[in-house]
């Protein structure tokens, strides 16, 4: 219903654009003229391109922000195996800490060994 609505507000702003704006101008692009168009088609035509440059301009934007996330989700990624890793290391070294401070040479047992 709301695209309904908007698709016949901007219907009836083109309708009272063309309807003031039939004037023939000359369009020139380079060495391109283009006589007797319609002021109207020059309007539509720029509001037109404007749109599709900036939507061309969003999509740039959203393809480099996704290359940085996936460079970010690796990295978070290796720096959780260096964590893990890490307390795995500490761990090692919390058993060899108690091997000696205890002066046995038996290997102490863990349940939460990992």
């Amino acid at each position: 219903m709301l695209v309904l609505i908007l698709l016949l507000t901007v219907g009836s702003v083109l309708v009272y654009i063309s309807k003031y704006n039939f004037t023939p101008v000359s369009v020139n692009l380079g060495f391109y003229v283009f006589p007797n168009i319609p002021l109207f088609y020059v309007i539509v035509a720029s509001l037109l391109f404007g749109l599709i440059l900036s939507y061309l301009a969003y999509i740039i934007h959203n393809i480099s922000a996704s290359f940085t996330l996936r460079g970010k989700n690796k990295e978070i990624e290796k720096n959780k195996d260096e964590v893990l890793e890490l307390t795995k290391r500490i761990h090692q070294l919390e058993l060899e800490k108690e091997k000696i401070k205890n002066g046995s040479d038996s290997e102490p047992t863990d349940q939460n060994a990992l």
